[in-house]
């Protein structure tokens, strides 16, 4: 039993938090966004939203949903 704090430094390694990392479906990300799954997917298939594809189905970094927000919310 050793209390020294080495799990919770492991799951944040990178200085993320784990939510931070977490990994998004696309239908989180629509939920998220608060639109249709087609405009999520149409967004990551042209580059415009920040995914990964792993086989056939996309990924999305929640920091990076929430870092594309910011950066749109300044463009009007």
């Amino acid at each position: 039993m050793n209390n020294d704090g080495s799990a919770t430094t492991a799951n944040q390694s990178d200085g993320v938090s784990t939510r931070d990392g977490e990994i998004l479906t696309v239908m989180e990300v629509a939920k998220f966004l608060r639109v249709p799954k087609s405009t999520v997917y149409k967004l990551a298939r042209v580059g415009e939203l920040p995914a990964s594809k792993i086989g056939k189905h996309w990924r999305f970094l929640r920091r990076d949903i929430h870092e594309w927000m910011h950066s749109r919310s300044g463009k009007a």
